[in-house]
C-alpha cells in the first residue's frame, strides 16, 4: 500500500484534499447537460457543462484517491464519501485533514472532529466579522515561532534580513457551535513584499486599461486589475448624457494592503504551532498535482462524452500522476516535473538493423544519470544488443511485479 505520513504528534496521518473544476468540453461544442456533465461554477467562466474532480493526497504529494462529481453538485458535500472511503481502504483511523476554505464548512470541520481526526483549514480574513477581523489583524500580541515573547508588528525592522524571513503568529480562540477551535494568524514580511509586487503589477495593468480607448468593464475574477478602478459619472458642460470617468481607486488599494503579509488557518489541533504552520505549507503540492495533470498530462479539455469514458480518462491521468510522484521521490525531489517528464520523453533509442542493436539518440545529463542509477541499468554510453535490451525490459518487469 502506497501511503506515507506527516506526523504532528507521532500518531496522525496527514491527508490533504483539494477540489478543482475541470472543464468538460469538446472544442467548446458541448452545450447540453447530460449524465455528470452539468452547468456549474468554472474558473474560466465558460458557459459549458463541466464535471468536478476531487483529489486526496498525503503529505508527500502522493495521490491517494480521486472521484468525479457532477458539475452542479455542491463541493462541500463531496468530501465525506471520499474521505470515508480513504479511512476504510487505508485503515487510517487517525489523520489530519488539510484543505482550503472552499471545503472547510462547519459540517466538514465537525466531521473531522470525530474520533482521532483533526483538521487545518485556511480561513479568509476578509470574510470575517468586523470585530473578529480587527482582533486578528491587531499588530500586538504576535510571537516569533519558538519564542514566548510578545511582539508588536509595528516595531519590526523589515529591512533586516532575519526579520524579513521570519514568520510571526498569534492564536485566537474561537467557539463555533459546540466546537472549540483556534484561529492561527501568521504574518510574514516576505509574503507582504510578494503581495505588494503582485498588486503593483495589477495596478499598472489597470492604469493601462483605463488609458486605452474603448469599453472598460470589470471581470468576474477576484484578481482582475479593474477592481482597483473606480467609475464616476459626470455631465460635461453643454452635454446631456453622463460621461463615465475611470480613475485608480486609492481607497480600494489601501483596503487590500491592510491584509498584505497576513494569512490565517482554523484548526482543532493543540500541537506545536510551528508544526501546524508547516503542515499547511504542504498544500502547495495539491495545487501542483492539478497543474501537472492539466498541463503535462493534458487532463483537460476532455474529448469524450460518455461517463464511463470520462472516468477512464481521469483514471489514466490519476495513474500517470501517481507513477510520476513515486518517480519524483525516488529521484530525491531534486528535479521539477517539466525536467523529469521532458527528459523521459526525449530518451529515445535508435535501432541499428545492421548491427542488431540499439544506440542512444538522446543527450546524457545529470538527470539521465540519476534515472539510470535509480533503476539499475544504463543505455546512455554503450551499444545495447537486442538480447541485452530484452533482458533490461524483463528485469524491470520483474522488479515491478515484486514491488506490487
Amino acid at each position: 500500500m502506497i501511503f506515507t505520513t506527516y506526523s504532528l504528534t507521532n500518531q496522525y496521518d496527514y491527508v490533504n484534499n483539494q477540489k478543482e473544476f475541470l472543464n468538460l468540453v469538446n472544442f467548446h461544442t458541448i452545450e447540453e447537460e447530460s449524465d455528470s456533465k452539468r452547468y456549474g461554477k468554472s474558473k474560466e467562466n465558460r458557459p459549458n457543462p463541466i464535471v468536478t474532480m476531487g483529489l486526496f493526497m498525503d503529505a508527500d504529494g502522493i495521490p491517494l484517491a480521486f472521484d468525479i462529481f457532477p458539475g452542479n453538485q455542491n463541493e462541500q458535500t463531496t468530501l465525506k464519501p471520499l474521505e470515508s472511503k480513504i479511512l476504510q481502504d487505508f485503515n487510517c483511523s487517525e489523520f489530519i485533514y488539510c484543505s482550503d476554505s472552499g471545503l472547510g464548512s462547519a459540517a466538514n470541520r465537525r466531521f473531522n472532529s470525530l474520533g482521532n481526526r483533526a483538521y487545518i483549514i485556511t480561513h479568509s480574513l476578509k470574510k470575517m466579522k468586523k470585530e473578529d477581523r480587527e482582533i486578528a489583524l491587531n499588530p500586538t500580541q504576535f510571537r516569533k515561532v519558538g519564542s514566548p515573547k510578545f511582539i508588536d508588528l509595528r516595531t519590526l525592522d523589515e529591512t533586516d534580513e532575519e526579520v524579513y524571513n521570519t514568520i510571526y503568529y498569534k492564536e485566537v480562540p474561537v467557539v463555533t457551535g459546540n466546537m472549540d477551535e483556534t484561529l492561527i494568524v501568521t504574518y510574514s514580511p516576505k509574503y507582504k513584499a510578494y503581495q505588494r509586487r503582485i498588486h503593483a503589477r495589477q495596478i499598472e495593468r489597470a492604469e493601462k486599461i483605463i488609458s486605452t480607448p474603448g469599453r472598460k468593464r470589470k471581470g468576474k475574477n477576484q484578481n482582475d486589475p479593474m477592481r482597483f478602478v473606480k467609475k464616476t459619472s459626470v455631465t460635461p458642460d453643454g452635454e446631456i448624457a453622463d460621461k463615465q470617468v475611470y480613475d485608480i481607486d486609492e481607497e480600494q488599494i489601501q483596503k487590500e494592503e491592510m491584509y498584505d503579509g497576513f494569512y490565517a488557518v482554523i484548526t482543532n489541533l493543540e500541537g506545536d504551532v510551528s508544526e501546524i504552520i508547516q503542515i499547511n505549507k504542504q498544500r502547495w503540492e495539491i495545487e501542483e498535482n492539478f497543474r501537472i495533470m492539466k498541463t503535462e498530462f493534458e487532463a483537460r479539455p476532455v474529448y469524450v462524452r460518455r461517463d464511463d469514458r470520462i472516468k477512464a480518462h481521469f483514471m489514466t491521468c490519476y495513474i500517470s500522476l501517481l507513477l510520476y510522484r513515486l518517480l519524483e521521490k525516488k529521484l530525491g525531489d531534486a528535479y521539477t516535473a517539466s525536467q523529469i517528464l521532458g527528459t523521459l520523453r526525449s530518451m529515445q533509442m535508435t535501432l541499428l538493423n545492421t548491427a542488431s542493436g540499439y544506440i542512444p539518440s538522446y543527450t546524457r545529463t545529470e538527470l539521465t544519470d540519476s534515472l539510470h542509477k535509480t533503476f539499475g541499468f544504463r543505455t546512455d554510453y554503450e551499444f545495447i544488443t537486442k538480447s541485452s535490451m530484452r533482458t533490461i525490459i524483463k528485469e524491470t518487469k520483474q522488479i515491478k511485479s515484486k514491488e506490487s
